[in-house]
């Protein structure tokens, strides 16, 4: 049989973006004065278990956690909601079971709330939104190299079935918050073209975002041997002229600090707030950096295949060092504003490790105020200050970013 390179092979399996496996904490309960201090530690790997793999990089610290938003008075879920299995065909997967999505039926009536959801979840993030930066500025690293960001990020959480829960207990209409604590979770972010489209223009305007630019780029991730616990990201250019990569920056895969997933029971879009941080990799010697752009020189771009690159046979990997373990290929529509930042992205991505390919159409939303008080603020920064503005881009996300049409078509 003919040998058929990896990018030209079926993929039947096309994950959510942004999955990772640690199981959640599990709340006691939804009143705001419970949201303290769930810290997760995450030991590193051995190097047998992560080489070759693109690597989800978590703090030592890190922080990572669900709740709900829209409970009934009782902080239980409203009669209206439940738990219901997506088709995995919708997802390009045919092994595996049906993720659970929290589904609401919209002929009932909202349920009262006691507060104004933006400041529900502002009250409920902003504890672990300090102390996770704390934890950042703690680690005593050069900012010049390290670049802090804290994002909100808009799709469906999924909720993936563990052996250690009973069937019973997640079949439609009868999980319970604590019960979906347990569950693995996972952050899927491809929305319709609709919901884009609507972003791009009408809400763009309304919210007075001033278009930035277009950034059409490639990103490389390889595995380096001597860092088994990351991964190393190469954005590149093309050069037009002939059709080859341009290698600009280098940097190490992003550190997970905070991590708070949000479901907006009486929305039909969820929430994802990420505080991360990334460091430009500066200081590579001339044999480092030769090797790396050796196998982005080496790197064929084919529209036909999944992440758009491919490499010749044998020519993934450089002197038993760096390998490549996935490409992505990003269209990117930049706009701003004076304190937040919006990326509509669609994003064309391919894992060597799992041969997993995914279109992609993403809307981020850079909250960078709020980042630069934190990060430059000398003396302790007043909690009530990073509260309000928090609840300032929460009410602007819940009016603007949350509504969708036909997410997942489970009517």
């Amino acid at each position: 049989m003919a040998y058929i390179p990896p990018h030209k092979r079926h993929s039947y399996q096309a994950g959510s973006s942004d999955r990772h496996n640690r199981p959640s904490p599990i709340p006691q309960s939804l009143v705001p004065q419970f949201r303290r201090n769930l810290n997760l530690r995450l030991p590193p790997k051995p190097f047998s278990q992560r080489s070759g793999k693109i690597v989800y990089n978590y703090a030592e610290q890190a922080i990572s956690t669900w709740f709900p938003v829209g409970l009934d008075h009782n902080h239980q879920f409203p009669s209206s909601v439940h738990v219901t299995p997506v088709p995995l065909q919708l997802f390009g997967r045919t092994k595996g079971t049906d993720p659970l999505v929290l589904f609401k039926n919209n002929n009932n009536h909202p349920v009262e709330q006691v507060r104004s959801p933006w400041v529900y979840i502002a009250e409920n993030v902003v504890s672990d939104l300090l102390s996770s930066f704390e934890n950042v500025k703690n680690e005593k690293l050069d900012l010049k190299d390290v670049k802090p960001k804290l994002v909100a990020r808009f799709g469906k959480i999924l909720f993936h079935k563990s052996p250690s829960i009973s069937e019973e207990t997640t079949r439609v209409g009868l999980a319970t918050e604590t019960t979906l604590s347990q569950l693995r979770r996972s952050f899927y972010t491809n929305i319709p073209n609709s919901y884009m489209e609507n972003i791009k223009g009408e809400v763009a305007q309304k919210i007075k975002f001033d278009f930035e630019e277009e950034k059409d780029l490639y990103l490389v991730k390889l595995c380096d041997a001597t860092l088994p616990d990351s991964n190393i990201s190469c954005k590149c250019s093309v050069i037009k002229e002939d059709k080859r990569l341009q290698l600009y920056k280098i940097e190490l895969q992003q550190v997970r600090h905070m991590v708070v997933d949000i479901s907006c029971l009486d929305k039909n879009l969820d929430l994802r707030l990420m505080l991360s941080t990334k460091r430009i990799l500066t200081t590579l010697a001339d044999d480092e950096m030769q090797s790396i752009r050796s196998l982005i020189n080496s790197a064929i771009l084919d529209p036909n295949v999944k992440g758009g690159l491919r490499w010749p046979l044998g020519r993934t990997s450089s002197e038993g060092r760096y390998c490549v373990v996935g490409v992505s290929h990003t269209i990117a529509k930049d706009y701003k504003s004076s304190s937040l930042r919006l990326k509509v992205r669609h994003a064309d991505r391919y894992n060597f490790g799992t041969s997993i390919g995914e279109a992609t159409r993403e809307i981020t939303l850079k909250l960078k105020n709020i980042v630069s008080l934190l990060q430059f603020q000398e003396q302790e920064v007043e909690v009530s200050l990073v509260s309000e503005m928090l609840k300032d881009h929460l009410r602007l996300i819940w009016d603007h970013f949350l509504c969708c049409e036909h997410f997942f078509d489970m009517k």
